[in-house]
């Protein structure tokens, strides 16, 4: 057990950053998620990213996510050959598992794909990511991803926030009774993390950990922005902080 983790709670932190990787560790963070654009809800990362971050992690597990685009988790063909070139090469790198979603048109998971995914991932675990929380039925989903052998599921309970979606998180852990983790993951704070973890029973919980920081330019533009009609600011960075995983850890009790 990591010296920040409670007994019998797992944490796993969603970063964006090399920097993300070392605050995680320096807290004692079971795992991370390494994203890319978590303005679009999280992208597949960049190869030197992943080689950086699995050098510098330490006794931390790095998890990367599998996904090409922003969006649905409705893959066109191309897609998801890049998902699956993707999957082969990081897993050279000794990641410790891959994080991905991918549904059928009508809402269910898409088996056949999500076996071909796995089939890539192996030894390395794999979560089924938040795609779940757009999922028809939910229960439907949860049992073909016990079918699959799926080793964890990440989901808000189908809500905005784990705080609305924690009878249906409880009601998931109870079907899977063992067979698939349940994560609970979104909108977890200090405010509420000890709620969460008590209501539901979860043994692994998922959260980020950002506070604003301004850049190091000296010299700033104004006047153009690079993040298209979204605009986020230029002159300023989320940082994971390793205060900030401890702080919602610490709210567990």
């Amino acid at each position: 057990m990591s010296k920040q983790d409670k007994p019998g709670v797992i944490a796993e932190i969603c970063i964006d950053s090399i920097e993300g990787v070392r605050a995680a560790r320096d807290a004692g963070a079971a795992r991370v998620e390494l994203c890319s654009a978590l303005l679009e809800g999280g992208l597949t990362p960049s190869y030197g990213m992943v080689e950086k971050a699995v050098e510098v992690s330490g006794p931390v597990g790095v998890q990367v996510m599998i996904r090409p685009r922003g969006g649905d988790f409705l893959y066109s063909d191309d897609e998801f050959e890049a998902m699956k070139a993707d999957i082969v090469a990081l897993r050279k790198l000794g990641v410790d598992g891959f994080v991905f979603g991918i549904l059928t048109a009508g809402g269910d998971v898409d088996r056949s794909r999500t076996n071909e995914l796995i089939e890539l991932c192996r030894p390395a675990s794999v979560t089924f990511h938040r795609a779940f929380d757009m999922a028809r039925d939910p229960i439907s989903a949860l049992d073909s991803l016990i079918e699959l052998g799926v080793d964890r599921l990440l989901t808000s309970g189908q809500a905005p926030g784990v705080v609305e979606g924690s009878p249906l998180i409880c009601k998931l852990i109870d079907r899977a009774a063992g067979r698939l983790i349940i994560m609970p993951g979104g909108d977890i704070s200090t405010r509420n993390v000890d709620r969460i973890v008590n209501e539901t029973g979860a043994r692994e919980i998922h959260f980020a950990a950002f506070e604003t920081q301004p850049g190091a330019m000296q010299y700033r533009n104004p006047d153009v922005f690079m993040g298209g009609t979204l605009r986020p600011p230029e002159y300023e960075r989320l940082i994971t902080t390793s205060e900030g995983i401890a702080s919602v850890l610490k709210g567990i009790s």
